[in-house]
């Protein structure tokens, strides 16, 4: 474990005498990158749907984003024949600058992860400096922090090559 992760563990025992374990792992992580397009580029691909959808959702068959303060998105795919929804709300939004969520990841109807994460857009000479940071809640083994930093280091990898296409926002 990372100082910035603990586990709890708790046995839970029905009046049939089946014990259940439930854990519950805290994590956080940041990760950081450079893209060379301006802030309010790097904002564009968060909150267009469509564009959020290509390096986001991946195969995806059920991609819905209301980007807004109160909106909610919803992520549907599927994993070893099982459903994998992912559900965030928008809880801070400032153009530009900051994006704040709060997300749960289910397995079927196994709630999987509750997370809460910000984004910090900051201009550099030549681009922006993206930082992304998530505190989660990991319940009984389903995942691990080290899946879901490695997993959204990829998105922010597919997001740097969704900005290397052409598109209808413009760097300022």
């Amino acid at each position: 474990m990372t100082e910035h992760e603990s586990t709890t563990e708790h046995s839970i025992t029905t009046e049939h005498s089946i014990t259940t374990e439930h854990s519950i792992t805290h994590a956080t992580f940041t990760i950081e990158r450079h893209y060379d397009h301006s802030p309010e580029r790097v904002f564009a691909a968060w909150a267009d749907p469509v564009v959020k959808r290509r390096w986001f959702a991946g195969g995806g068959t059920g991609y819905e984003l209301a980007f807004r303060v109160g909106g909610v998105e919803h992520n549907i795919g599927h994993h070893d024949g099982m459903e994998i929804r992912w559900e965030s709300l928008y809880r801070d939004i400032v153009p530009g600058a900051r994006i704040v969520y709060t997300s749960t990841l289910s397995m079927g109807d196994i709630l999987v992860t509750v997370s809460q994460a910000t984004v910090e857009l900051v201009a550099t000479d030549g681009g922006t400096r993206l930082t992304l940071t998530e505190q989660g809640a990991y319940l009984d083994g389903h995942e691990r922090p080290e899946w879901r930093e490695e997993g959204t280091g990829q998105q922010l990898i597919a997001l740097a090559t969704e900005l290397e296409k052409p598109g209808d926002t413009s760097d300022s």
